[in-house]
C-alpha cells in the first residue's frame, strides 16, 4: 500500500509539473512578454518605414532592406511549435501520426508492465498516460538540443567555406553543393535541403528560408537574411558572409564562457534540487515509519502534493537564472 501510495503521489507531482510548465512557465521565462514586444515593434517599424518612404526618397533602400528582415523573421516564426516542425528539427523522418501510434504503443505497454507489477488500475492509467504523454517527446525534445548544439558548432566552418568559394570566383549554389557533399551532419542535411528545394524551382533565398525554418536557430536566421538581402540589394557577398562569420565565431566564444561561468550556479542547483529526494529517501530507507504518515494519511499526502509544487517552481525559477539565450 505504501508502494503504491508512493507511485500515486510521484505520478500527481509529474503531472503538477507538466501543468506548470505548460501555463505558467512561459510567463516566467518572459516567453509571453518577448511575442509582445515583438510584434508592437514589427508595427511601429512598419508605420515609420512607411512614412519615411513617402517623405524622402533616399530611405527606399533601407526601407527595401528592413522589408527583407521582417518577411524573412516572419517566415521564420512560422509552424514553429507544431509536432511537425519539431520532427523536422528533430532530423527524424517518421510521420505524425506513426509518431501518435508510437507514443500510443508506449503508454499501452508502460500501463501494463505498471498493471502487472502493482496490480492497481490507477497506477496502470496515470503510468501509461505520463509514459505516453511525456517520454515520446522528451526524445524529440532531446534530439531538437543535441542536433542543434552539433550544428552551431559546425556552422561557422560552413559559411567559411562559401567564403573562400566566393572569393575564387565559384557561385553561391556550388559552395552549397561543396558543404552538402562534405560537410558533417546535421549541417550537410540542412544545406541538402537547400539544393533540394533549388531543384524543385525555388531561388536561393527561398531555399535559405527553409533552412532557416527546419532549423529555427539565430546563426541560420542571419545566413537567411544575408542571402536574402545579397540576391534583392546586391552588393559584396563575400565581405557580408565574412562579417556574418565573425559574428557566428563571437557568438560561440560568448556562449561557452557563459556556459563556464555559470557552471557552478548549473552544479549548485542540482544539488539543490536533488538533495530533497535524496534525503527523504535514505530516511525512507532507514526508518520508513517515519515518513509513514506522508503516505498513508490525507494530511500527509496534501502536505506531499503542495511540497511538490513548490519543488517545481523553485526548479522551474532556478533553470530560469542559470539560463542565457543567445
Amino acid at each position: 500500500m505504501e508502494q503504491q501510495s508512493l507511485i500515486f503521489m510521484g505520478l500527481m507531482m509529474l503531472a503538477a509539473g507538466g501543468l506548470f510548465y505548460v501555463f505558467v512557465y512561459p510567463y516566467m521565462s518572459g516567453q509571453v512578454a518577448a511575442e509582445k514586444r515583438r510584434s508592437q515593434f514589427q508595427g511601429a517599424s512598419t508605420s515609420k518605414g512607411k512614412r519615411g518612404e513617402r517623405q524622402v526618397d533616399p530611405t527606399k533602400r533601407r526601407q527595401q532592406i528592413l522589408d527583407s528582415v521582417r518577411e524573412v523573421e516572419n517566415e521564420t516564426r512560422k509552424k514553429t511549435n507544431t509536432l511537425a516542425s519539431k520532427l523536422l528539427q528533430a532530423g527524424m523522418t517518421i510521420e505524425v501520426k506513426n509518431f501518435y501510434l508510437i507514443s500510443a504503443g508506449v503508454g499501452v505497454g508502460v500501463a501494463f508492465f505498471a498493471f502487472v507489477a502493482y496490480g492497481d488500475p490507477l497506477i496502470a492509467l496515470g503510468s501509461g498516460l505520463v509514459a505516453g504523454l511525456g517520454l515520446p517527446r522528451w526524445f524529440v525534445n532531446f534530439r531538437i538540443k543535441r542536433r542543434f548544439k552539433k550544428f552551431l558548432s559546425e556552422f561557422p566552418g560552413a559559411v567559411d567555406i562559401i567564403i573562400r568559394g566566393v572569393k575564387a570566383g565559384l557561385p553561391l549554389t556550388q559552395c552549397v553543393a561543396i558543404i552538402a557533399a562534405e560537410s558533417p551532419e546535421p549541417v550537410r542535411s540542412e544545406f541538402r535541403r537547400i539544393l533540394e528545394a533549388q531543384s524543385i524551382g525555388l531561388s536561393i533565398g527561398e531555399s535559405c528560408d527553409r533552412m532557416a525554418e527546419s532549423m529555427p536557430v539565430a546563426e541560420a536566421n542571419f545566413f537567411s537574411i544575408v542571402v536574402n538581402l545579397q540576391q534583392k540589394s546586391g552588393g559584396n557577398l563575400s565581405e557580408a558572409l565574412g562579417n556574418l562569420s565573425r559574428v557566428l565565431r563571437d557568438r560561440k566564444k560568448m556562449r561557452l564562457k557563459v556556459n563556464a561561468m555559470s557552471a557552478e550556479a548549473k552544479a549548485s542547483a542540482g544539488i539543490i534540487g536533488a538533495l530533497p529526494f535524496l534525503v527523504c529517501g535514505l530516511v525512507y530507507l532507514s526508518s520508513p515509519e517515519y515518513l509513514s504518515l506522508l503516505f498513508t494519511t490525507m494530511t500527509g499526502r496534501i502536505v506531499l502534493v503542495a511540497s511538490g509544487c513548490w519543488m517545481v517552481i523553485g526548479i522551474a525559477v532556478m533553470r530560469k537564472m542559470i539560463q542565457f539565450d543567445f
